[in-house]
């Protein structure tokens, strides 16, 4: 938990820094606060699929012969 805290703390003035461009840029609060969170979700998608499909594969490498890559 500490980690991930410490994850967020390092990440957070870039994030604010990229959503203050944004509004500078003309993008509403909301418009801005949306985008980012679709796109946090996007990504968290992107991570779980690739942790369940090297999940998946794997079992089958370890049972081909033992190797992994």
């Amino acid at each position: 938990m500490k980690h991930n805290l410490t994850c967020r703390q390092s990440l957070a003035s870039a994030f604010q820094a990229l959503s203050d461009e944004a509004v500078k840029a003309g993008w509403s609060e909301g418009d801005v606060a949306l985008a980012l969170a679709e796109l946090a979700e996007e990504r968290v998608i992107e991570i779980a699929a690739k942790v369940i499909m090297e999940g998946s594969i794997h079992p089958q490498r370890v049972a081909a012969g033992g190797r992994n890559s």
